[in-house]
């Protein structure tokens, strides 16, 4: 119990205030909702940032963190481009509609889990550093290339639907 406890007090406040905006967004996705482009890739753009954040972090002994990042990217950016989620264009305005759904909600609460995983277990003196830094560099190019791919996903579909009307 005193672990866990050391381990909330001393995670940086910026990160509550990430998952606070996360678990936001999530609710708000459940309703349908009409948003301009450059709102729907706030989300993807975090996540873009956060996972290629850590290709550079600490100290690596070999190329390993950074070929295993390289590989999860490549695995989930497919995944990423083949799930979009389903919207609509305002013609008029050019803001995107959609429909309500728990898919962004569960999504960001995955992610985040993972994420902050990652950052707890890089923290703290793990008895197998090299093979903790490998997965966590794993999760962070999985989160980078899924959500790359979820975004031009959504850019090419939102090309295609502008055009179309």
């Amino acid at each position: 119990m005193m672990f866990a406890y050391q381990v909330l007090i001393h995670t940086p406040v910026w990160v509550w205030a990430l998952l606070a905006y996360l678990v936001w967004q999530g609710i708000k996705a459940m309703q349908p909702r009409t948003i301009p482009i450059w709102r729907a890739l706030i989300v993807p753009v975090v996540f873009i940032v956060w996972g290629m954040s850590r290709i550079g972090f600490g100290h690596q002994d070999s190329a390993w963190p950074l070929v295993a990042w390289a590989a999860a990217a490549l695995v989930l950016l497919p995944l990423g481009v083949l799930t979009p989620r389903s919207f609509e264009v305002d013609h008029t305005t050019g803001q995107i509609i959609r429909p309500g759904s728990p898919f962004g909600l569960i999504r960001n609460l995955i992610v985040f889990a993972s994420q902050y995983a990652v950052g707890v277990i890089s923290a703290i003196d793990a008895g197998d550093r090299a093979l903790a830094i490998i997965v966590g560099r794993a999760i962070s190019g999985a989160t980078a290339g899924y959500f790359i791919g979820s975004t031009i996903a959504l850019l090419v579909a939102y090309r295609r639907k502008r055009a179309e009307g």
